[in-house]
């Protein structure tokens, strides 16, 4: 899911949040910094903002539903991070090749805040395919709120991430114990490799006597192969209902004859999930 948004719409939240003045100190800051093409006065006027628009306030929006004002309710957005992206929307718009370097000049320094706000909001920017280093590099760190800004509720990584750089990001979720279903995309960018990888963490897991999230195993239905298929056997046979509807789900979704066979050893379990009724996200109310 790739949001296409303008800069007009962002603004016409934004002017139903701030202040009169505000906006106004905004616009004159913004037409400086168009007509110089200044990075100094960019720079300044992206920090500056924390002391104009308090951090902690909740955006107000129109009742109206629509894929734009759904994206925000999801990623909690706040006034300040939504104003900090709007101001890189509308330099980028005005001039790509000149504000392209700034911008990735300005992230590089930019604070805890400033790169969040930067993060769940990346996929507004006009060109915002030509800041996937950063949303990489972003995954290298152990600031959850930082880790949570570009890997949850966000669809810039399945649409821009390769393989590796997708699996990096879904086992570090799994290691620091991020809310797995608030990925996007999970079934459509799960791999071969993938598969393998979330096989022998889970193995390291169990031979430490520690839990595994059952939402972890949703990318593998795809790739069952004999050694995976003794995880899903594992699964099935768990005390835990949470790891039995894991597996059995896993295997009714797979193409694998051996994993039909697998879950039809457990015809209650195959009944129950056939229903349509069991789904991951009933996985995770139960967990």
């Amino acid at each position: 899911m790739i949001l296409a948004v303008t800069s007009k719409e962002v603004e016409n939240v934004i002017r139903g949040n701030i202040s009169d003045e505000t906006f106004q100190w905004l616009m004159d800051r913004l037409k400086t910094i168009i007509s110089e093409r200044s990075g100094k006065v960019l720079f300044m006027t992206y920090s500056l903002l924390s002391s104009k628009i308090p951090d902690n306030d909740l955006l107000i929006l129109t009742l109206q539903e629509s894929p734009f004002n759904s994206f925000l309710i999801r990623q909690h957005a706040r006034i300040l991070e939504l104003t900090r992206i709007y101001l890189l929307m509308r330099v980028l718009e005005e001039d790509e090749k000149t504000f392209t370097p700034k911008v990735a000049t300005l992230i590089q320094v930019a604070d805890k805040g400033e790169l969040v706000a930067f993060l769940k909001f990346l996929i507004f920017l006009p060109n915002h395919e030509a800041f996937t280093h950063v949303a990489v590099e972003a995954l290298r760190t152990n600031i959850a709120t930082v880790f949570d800004a570009i890997s949850l509720n966000n669809p810039y990584p399945a649409a821009y991430f390769n393989d590796q750089q997708w699996n990096q990001m879904y086992l570090k979720a799994a290691f620091m114990q991020r809310d797995l279903s608030m990925i996007m995309d999970v079934d459509s960018r799960a791999n071969k490799e993938l598969a393998r990888i979330i096989s022998d963490y889970a193995h390291e897991r169990w031979a430490a006597s520690r839990d595994i999230d059952p939402l972890f195993w949703r990318p593998v239905s795809g790739f069952l192969d004999d050694g995976i298929l003794k995880d899903m056997e594992r699964l099935l046979n768990s005390d835990v209902r949470a790891e039995q509807l894991a597996g059995a789900l896993c295997c009714l979704n797979a193409a694998n004859p051996k994993a039909t066979e697998l879950l039809d050893k457990h015809p209650d379990l195959k009944e129950e999930i056939s229903t349509g009724d069991t789904s991951w996200e009933y996985i995770k109310q139960i967990k």
